[in-house]
């Protein structure tokens, strides 16, 4: 359930949700980071669930100005900022989901999305690069999808020159014209997807074809297609977009080698 930091509970209606799936790399959680980092987004609340693996941490945000604050904040791992101007919702989600729990996650997620009235909802996610089939190793890395409640989205998405994830064959060399939906190393992606198109949300999913490793460029690479859509940034006039790394990526890859080791 969304427990609010102030003493009312602030409305989404009407506004955009961005959230991440725990998925390969970790890239829409990163995108999501960048996102909020930039666009100093406050924290306006979070979410309790068992659902979730349990943490708390520091803030990841310190020193950016709207999301910042001290780096004493507590974090935990499922945390909702907003931008009133931009009306612009993002659901941060920093943990796994529990095996046992997923279909549960899934319809709290729903349940909540459909009572917040947001206009529409973005998932950032990843699959893996090496499952690719041939017809998905043509053009970019990106694709996407769009629920039922969504499709008057798809003329701007496909002038920007996206490509819609295809169906693979679900018995390849047994029987080519069954084809099914697949997204290996995507979590909730496909599952959240599919509860999203019977229960009439609007939902795009946005994902990139990668690999675990410095998913850093990945993480870029989502985040400027997603404002190519969204127009969250203007870009400066290089063409390049201002995104500010958020203070905890310095110990992205840990904190470094002790020196005296050698």
């Amino acid at each position: 359930m969304f427990v609010s930091s102030e003493d009312s509970t602030p409305s989404f209606k009407g506004f955009t949700l961005i959230l991440p799936a725990v998925s390969v790399g970790n890239v829409g959680q990163l995108a999501a980071d960048l996102i909020i980092s930039t666009l100093n987004m406050p924290r306006v609340g979070h979410f309790h669930t068992d659902c979730l693996v349990p943490m708390a941490g520091n803030n990841p945000y310190s020193g950016g100005g709207g999301s910042g604050g001290g780096a004493e904040q507590l974090s935990t791992n499922a945390e909702v900022y907003s931008h009133s101007d931009l009306r612009l919702a993002v659901l941060q989600i920093r943990t796994p989901v529990l095996q046992t729990k997923v279909k549960s996650f899934r319809k709290l997620l729903v349940s909540w999305i459909k009572s917040s009235g947001f206009s529409r909802t973005v998932l950032l996610s990843s699959s893996h690069a090496h499952h690719r089939d041939d017809q998905q190793l043509h053009g970019t890395a990106l694709r996407y999808l769009l629920s039922p409640a969504l499709q008057d989205a798809e003329k701007s998405l496909k002038e920007l020159g996206w490509t819609e994830l295809e169906r693979v064959c679900a018995f390849p060399g047994i029987n080519d014209s069954e084809k099914r939906l697949y997204i290996p190393g995507g979590g909730v992606t496909k599952g959240l997807y599919t509860d999203c198109c019977t229960e009439c949300v609007p939902l795009a999913v946005v994902l990139l074809f990668c690999s675990e490793g410095d998913n850093v460029p990945d993480t870029f690479t989502l985040t400027n297609h997603l404002n190519d859509w969204l127009h969250l940034l203007e870009k400066t006039p290089q063409g390049s977009t201002p995104w500010r790394v958020p203070s905890s990526w310095r110990l992205l890859f840990g904190s470094g080698i002790p020196p005296l080791l050698f």
